[in-house]
């Protein structure tokens, strides 16, 4: 049994499930397993709720796990969601125009881009200089549109050398009055 920091609220985690149910009327449905969370507070307000459907089996054993799973999954989607629709992707409903493939090719293209940045974050230094530079993606992707559209750089690195050498940042950072000093020594 936990303790209550000073301050801090209990909240009551109500789980409900039930396995085999179908997920239409009719012979033949597709049968699943279902499972809710309700957090509420100690006036009894519902702070959070939500359902999930499973193919696992739930027990009493399991039903925490198995709805802690799905609120992070549920959270990663949203977010990543949300940066895709909002953080310069440019990933909406909108989609849906075309004849047969489009809105997938779309989608696929946005979500490549999407990995790939994410990928240079985590591995190329100079990309996340310039990042943490820029005050946001979207500002980020209309200088890179800019850039690329009247200048041909020779690689990736070049476009982001000519990059840092405009921000004055990386090795192009002008040095400050004490550097300057330390050197006329």
């Amino acid at each position: 049994m936990g303790v209550a920091q000073p301050g801090s609220q209990w909240h009551t985690h109500t789980y409900r499930w039930a396995n085999q149910v179908p997920l239409t009327e009719g012979e033949g449905a597709l049968k699943v397993n279902w499972c809710e969370l309700s957090v509420s507070d100690q006036a009894g307000t519902v702070l959070y709720h939500n359902a999930w459907i499973t193919d696992w089996p739930i027990t009493a054993q399991n039903v925490a796990a198995l709805a802690a799973s799905g609120r992070a999954r549920w959270r990663i989607e949203n977010e990543n969601n949300n940066t895709l629709k909002t953080k310069g992707y440019h990933l909406d409903h909108n989609f849906g125009h075309g004849q047969q493939h489009l809105s997938s090719l779309l989608a696929t293209l946005n979500i490549l881009a999407f990995l790939f940045h994410t990928v240079l974050a985590f591995t190329d230094e100079r990309y996340r200089l310039i990042r943490a530079t820029l005050p946001t993606r979207k500002t980020f992707f209309q200088d890179m549109r800019a850039l690329t559209r009247y200048l041909c750089f020779p690689s990736w690195e070049g476009l982001l050398r000519f990059m840092m050498r405009g921000l004055e940042i990386g090795p192009y950072a002008k040095p400050t009055a004490r550097q300057a000093q330390g050197r006329r020594r």
